[in-house]
Order: C-alpha cells, then sequence, then structure tokens
C-alpha cells in the first residue's frame, strides 16, 4: 500500500495513493471559485488543476478568497 504524504498549508496530510488535485479539493467541500492555490510554490491557474497529481513531499497553499472592505472614498 503507498502512503502519500504532504503538506496543506503547513499541516501534514496522508493520502492512501496519489490524488488529483480536484478530487482532493472536493473531498473537503472546497468550492473552485473562491481558493487560489500555490503548488510546490508556484500559483496554478485554474485550468491546470486537472493535471496535478498529489505525490508525496508536495506542499499546497490554499487561500479561501474572502470579499468585504470599505467603500472607495
Amino acid at each position: 500500500m503507498t502512503v502519500v504524504r504532504f503538506t496543506v498549508n503547513g499541516d501534514e496530510r496522508t493520502l492512501a495513493e496519489e490524488t488529483s488535485l480536484p478530487d482532493f479539493l472536493s473531498s473537503f467541500g472546497l468550492d473552485g471559485r473562491r481558493i487560489a492555490i500555490a503548488h510546490n510554490g508556484t500559483v496554478l491557474y485554474r485550468e491546470d488543476w486537472p493535471a496535478i497529481m498529489l505525490r508525496d513531499g508536495d506542499r499546497l497553499e490554499i487561500v479561501r478568497m474572502i470579499g468585504g472592505g470599505a467603500p472607495a472614498a
């Protein structure tokens, strides 16, 4: 059995096998329209996500976008 160890926002995670980025995101219910992702230090374009397979030692940084702020003066 292969175990894939990787980090997400600094926290170690494990998977039973290599998994595509979209499958990983959907397993956590993350809305792809409201997040930005860096994979091993490279910010990804959304259209590239399906080609990314999470492998042992990978690092993900996931940032959720939050609306708000003050109106322009």
